[in-house]
């Protein structure tokens, strides 16, 4: 993606049920309600579910990601999650 091209030109880099992977630690910045504000919310490698899609900006799409583990519902970039293939 060009610098002058909006995330959101293009359809969403991942669909609601999809399993994800944490790609880097995810810390609150303030937004997220019940935890102190640099508490980690998610942490690298971890498994969670979409459980929808948002925007950001007017530019971006953003994830809510549930962790069942904790049931913490995470708000995260593209660049922060990535696919987990399923194994038969």
């Amino acid at each position: 993606m060009q610098r002058d091209e909006l995330e959101l030109d293009l359809p969403p880099a991942f669909e609601i049920g999809q399993k994800v992977r944490i790609r880097k630690l995810i810390k609150n910045d303030g937004t997220f309600p019940g935890q102190e504000i640099g508490a980690v919310l998610a942490k690298k490698g971890e498994i969670g579910y979409v459980a929808s899609i948002g925007t950001y900006l007017q530019s971006s799409y953003i994830y809510a990601v549930h962790f069942l583990n904790t049931g913490f519902v995470v708000g995260c970039k593209k660049k922060e999650i990535e696919s987990v293939e399923e194994t038969p």
